[in-house]
């Protein structure tokens, strides 16, 4: 099963940076390849989170990183005499600042409404992402809890919160996206430091959780199509969204009337 995994999870991973040959990216809209660039091709938006998921799925079936996984344990973590739930707080902390700005008078790439369907719909591409994923791999977590390490669910919620903070706030200053994604990347640390997590499932998870938020930066357009059409169209619309934080289920919905 977990050879199964890793081939299909490297496959996608191999996929996206393919992407580069199809489409591209361009003011939150799929164009036409013939206006390809340097600066926005598909291929340097989705290496690093491909990486990342790729090098989690390798993880799974190899010895080596295994190894690399053991080292970064001891490395980290230490003695593993103390525990922290720092984590289960930060991981929320770059999306919420996106929230904070706002209220602060930074304005953010999109208004609230948009923004936030947008944080909905990285939530539930990545919790749904991150539960497959978890049942299908059966990975022990380090401290032989359970079988639901791979990957990191905190982990892949700081990251989608940290692309979130850095796709709002780009045009503004980097350094807001820069400092969500310090916070994101001390989540993943304390997942190991707290032996929850290995290496692997916290790079798994940041890669997720980056590629959760790139989707749905590029589908909004069409969701905003569907949802509430153009200035003359007058219609019902409603969006629901599942979400899952590692501990908690829910359900995030809007309505149009």
């Amino acid at each position: 099963m977990k050879k199964n995994i890793t081939f299909w999870l490297s496959m996608c991973s191999v996929a996206c940076l393919h992407a580069q040959e199809k489409i591209i990216i361009g003011h939150d809209t799929l164009v036409n390849q013939t206006k390809i660039t340097k600066e926005s091709s598909v291929y340097r938006k989705l290496m690093v989170p491909a990486v990342l998921v790729g090098y989690g799925a390798i993880g799974l079936g190899s010895d080596e990183l295994r190894n690399i996984n053991s080292k970064v344990r001891v490395g980290v973590n230490g003695s593993r005499g103390q525990r922290t739930n720092i984590d289960d707080y930060s991981r929320y902390v770059p999306a919420a600042s996106v929230y904070a700005l706002n209220l602060m008078g930074i304005k953010g790439k999109h208004n609230f409404r948009d923004r936030t369907i947008i944080l909905a719909t990285s939530q539930l591409i990545m919790c749904g992402s991150v539960m497959g994923l978890k049942s299908l791999s059966a990975e022990e977590r380090p401290d032989g809890s359970t079988n639901n390490s791979f990957p990191s669910g905190h982990t892949a919620t700081a990251f989608a919160g940290a692309e979130f903070l850095w796709q709002e706030y780009k045009d503004v200053s980097v350094w807001y996206g820069v400092a969500g994604y310090v916070v994101a990347t001390g989540t993943g640390l304390l997942r190991i430091y707290n032996d929850r997590h290995w290496l692997t499932d916290v790079a798994a998870g940041a890669g997720i959780g980056i590629l959760s938020t790139k989707i749905a930066y590029w589908i909004y357009p069409w969701m905003q199509e569907q949802l509430f059409g153009t200035k003359e169209e007058k219609k019902f619309s409603a969006l629901a969204a599942p979400f899952y934080n590692g501990e908690q289920v829910g359900v995030t919905a809007v309505l149009r009337f």
